[in-house]
């Protein structure tokens, strides 16, 4: 057996977890925030030192944490003979409500450019993609991911994106495939070539099955000479205990390991990282366009009650040149909405909508991110864009606000304030030939020209929303969302209306490429089977 030699590493922080052979040791990163995201550094940061990112993404129970051990101990230099094995992702022995504080861990690893390396690692963990928390968890782990690539100080390059699978899957289950598509549909078209398969639990022979299920899946990944998915292989047992009887086994399992670690590094150093502007666009898009078609959806409501309006007083008009007549006039009116509590956010104001009071419109709702609406990503440039007048940001709010007041509540002490957003509702209203006369200038011929305004509006607002549509299309590797095809399922419907045929052909094409895919079927049953779940609850 391997002699413990473990005093070349006496200056890294760590704690014995278990004496043996070999000695495991739990290391001592030190641990701060990167917006609301955990980072474990291990080491000083060298400047003049080449750093490569990794993002992993998998299941629980597929080693995901002993890939990332692995990959530090690889990074560190530690050889079998040296018989240590360091831990730097801390052991899952956690209350349920330490673990939910863990969905982004961010792992540098510095100082051991002279091993194994020629340069630093950052490993980015998403342990919380699929677990039991629900859909709506993993758009939070998706959102905060686009806190760390946007962040002054968080990662704007990725080198490799490790899909995580054990080499015993023989396909890819609807939780497995919505997990790697969450991912991937964050990222741009030119992330594809940095997409890897690395596959935990090997024996060291080529996983047939798990390849087929990749190819089956229709995934985007890198492909090699052979067209097959670019994948490296590690065994999960460096920690376990060495025996007389394993000692030559566990021998044979650390070097087929580390042999893949080589090749990998290797895959790292050749491989061109891929600048994340194009990943924060795409993310910047998804949520533009979501808020786009929300408000446009409020927009046309607001639109055809206007147009009832006026088809009830054309018809008095047309009846009775002297009439009164009653019609449902819309308004616009502040209504409570909870609160879209994030328990990571530390109370700060983080849910609730950003709204324009110039425009009275719902702008992005909700807003789970921004502090105030100028931080909004539906901000570019100082100025809204998605409200009718694209007003600045100065014009939008977020804060509570009494709901029973215009504007800023004249009496603080006594109006309790809550989030909200603005909501359309009609009233009936008298109207005589009088008031008409007062309000348009003139009669049917005004009313006529105040309809083809209104539908002039209705289809700007839909040209912009298709714009944004195509655009998504054209930049994202994935775009498999259910709210995604729901807008589409709309936008179609009034482009039907409307009669562009071009466009409807255009969408329908999109629609078809999302509902016949793979990843959105998947994705579709995945979620009616978490409902499922929560109905039993």
């Amino acid at each position: 057996m391997a002699t413990n030699n473990s005093s070349k590493y006496d200056k890294i922080p760590r704690k014995v977890l278990t004496p043996g052979s070999p000695t495991i040791y739990q290391l001592i990163p030190r641990k701060d925030n990167i917006g609301t995201l955990t980072r474990m550094t291990l080491g000083e940061k060298d400047p003049n030192k080449i750093n490569k990112t990794i993002l992993l993404v998998g299941e629980t129970g597929t080693g995901k944490s002993t890939l990332v051990n692995a990959l530090v101990n690889y990074a560190m230099g530690v050889e079998w003979e040296d018989d240590v094995w360091f831990q730097i992702v801390e052991d899952e022995k956690r209350s349920q409500s330490e673990s939910q504080t863990s969905d982004v861990i961010v792992y540098q690893i510095f100082g051991f450019e002279d091993k194994t390396l020629p340069y630093s690692l950052t490993i980015i963990d998403t342990p919380g993609y699929g677990d039991t928390r629900g859909i709506e968890q993993d758009d939070i782990i998706s959102q905060r991911l686009l806190d760390l690539f946007q962040s002054k100080d968080g990662v704007h390059e990725i080198n490799a994106v490790g899909l995580v699978l054990k080499a015993t899957e023989n396909r890819l289950s609807d939780r497995l495939r919505y997990i790697f598509d969450s991912v991937i549909s964050l990222f741009g078209k030119d992330m594809e070539k940095n997409i890897i398969a690395l596959i935990t639990h090997s024996n060291g022979l080529t996983p047939e099955n798990v390849l087929e299920a990749l190819e089956a899946a229709n995934i985007k990944c890198a492909k090699d000479e052979d067209g097959d998915p670019v994948h490296f292989m590690f065994n999960n047992c460096q920690k376990t205990q060495k025996t007389k009887k394993n000692n030559v086994a566990l021998k044979g399992a650390w070097e087929m390991t580390m042999n893949h670690m080589g090749t990998f590094a290797d895959f790292l150093t050749e491989n061109p990282p891929q600048n994340l502007m194009t990943t924060v666009e795409v993310l910047h898009s998804q949520i533009r366009l979501t808020a786009c078609i929300n408000n446009l959806q409020e927009r046309i409501k607001l639109i055809e009650l206007k147009q009832t309006e006026i088809q009830q007083t054309q018809d008095g008009l047309k009846n009775n040149e002297k009439f009164t007549v009653e019609v449902d006039e819309p308004y616009r009116v502040k209504q409570k909405v909870d609160r879209e509590w994030r328990w990571w956010a530390l109370g700060l104001n983080y849910g609730g909508a950003v709204c324009c009071t110039v425009c009275k419109e719902n702008c992005h709702y909700p807003c789970t991110l921004a502090w105030y609406p100028e931080h909004c990503v539906i901000m570019n440039d100082g100025r809204c864009t998605v409200c009718t007048g694209k007003c600045p940001a100065s014009d939008h709010v977020k804060e509570e606000q009494c709901i029973e007041c215009e504007g800023i509540c004249s009496d603080e002490s006594s109006h309790v304030k809550h989030p909200w957003i603005y909501v359309t509702k009609t009233k009936k209203v008298q109207k005589t030939t009088q008031d008409v006369k007062e309000k348009a200038g003139s009669t049917l011929k005004t009313l006529k020209k105040i309809m083809e305004e209104l539908q002039q509006d209705k289809d700007q607002w839909l040209e912009e929303s298709f714009q944004h549509v195509v655009t998504l299309e054209e930049m994202a590797l994935n775009v498999n969302s259910v709210s995604i095809h729901d807008h589409l399922a709309f936008l179609i419907e009034k482009m039907k209306e409307k009669g562009d045929t071009g466009k409807v052909q255009r969408l329908k094409e999109i629609l078809s490429k999302i509902a016949k895919s793979k990843g959105f079927k998947a994705l579709v049953r995945y979620g009616f089977n978490k409902l499922q779940q929560q109905l039993k609850l």
